[in-house]
């Protein structure tokens, strides 16, 4: 009956330990009611080292003077042509500034009220003919229309021969005229003939 009893309180007493600790495990225990500490807080402050910059200041460069205006030149009469010479020029043994005009045949350009040479332009000396010291002539046929150009080339002679015929042909087709005129009205003139000399001189 004794035993009985003991055990009885025994087991009471182990029953309200065990309450009272899960209690205090539930709870956190004491230290659980107390507030957290603030974290730590670690400042590091360091001051620069001091350093000797030499600071380099850029002066602009001074402006450039202005440029000086370029002189006057005259003002001169454009030409009718880069080419294009005037009477004064000899051009294959014709006297372009006399009255002669260096021009025969039916039709020639002497008589009065004819076509009146307004542009020449001198031939080109074939490079070929000049590197080997070749001279000569051609002897060309042409018209001289209403609007004073010159048409109908022809190669009367010439000599040598296909030398110099491309470069008198070119040149005789830049010449200009006024044309002839009749009662008030240009005239169409063919058959001219001019022999344009080709000479190293």
């Amino acid at each position: 009956m004794v035993r009985i009893l003991v055990s009885i309180l025994l087991g009471a007493a182990v029953t309200f330990l065990l309450f009272v600790f899960m209690a205090y495990l539930i709870s956190g225990g004491a230290q659980r009611a107390e507030p957290p500490e603030p974290p730590t807080r670690i400042d590091i402050v360091g001051a620069p080292p001091e350093q000797d910059v030499d600071t380099r200041r850029r002066t602009p460069p001074p402006p450039p003077e202005p440029p000086e205006p370029p002189p006057e030149s005259p003002q001169t009469e454009p030409d009718a042509s880069d080419d294009a010479v005037t009477f004064s020029m000899d051009l294959g043994g014709v006297d372009l500034g006399s009255a002669n005009t260096g021009l025969d045949g039916p039709g020639a350009l002497s008589r009065d009220g004819d076509a009146q040479p307004i542009v020449r332009v001198e031939p080109r000396y074939p490079p070929a003919a000049a590197r080997d010291g070749i001279e000569g002539w051609v002897r060309l046929r042409f018209t001289i229309d209403e609007t004073g150009g010159v048409t109908d080339i022809e190669i009367i002679d010439a000599q040598p021969r296909r030398i110099f015929d491309q470069e008198a042909r070119r040149a005789l087709a830049r010449w200009r005229y006024a044309p002839k005129v009749v009662d008030g009205r240009p005239q169409r003139q063919e058959g001219l003939t001019v022999q344009l000399d080709f000479t190293m001189d």
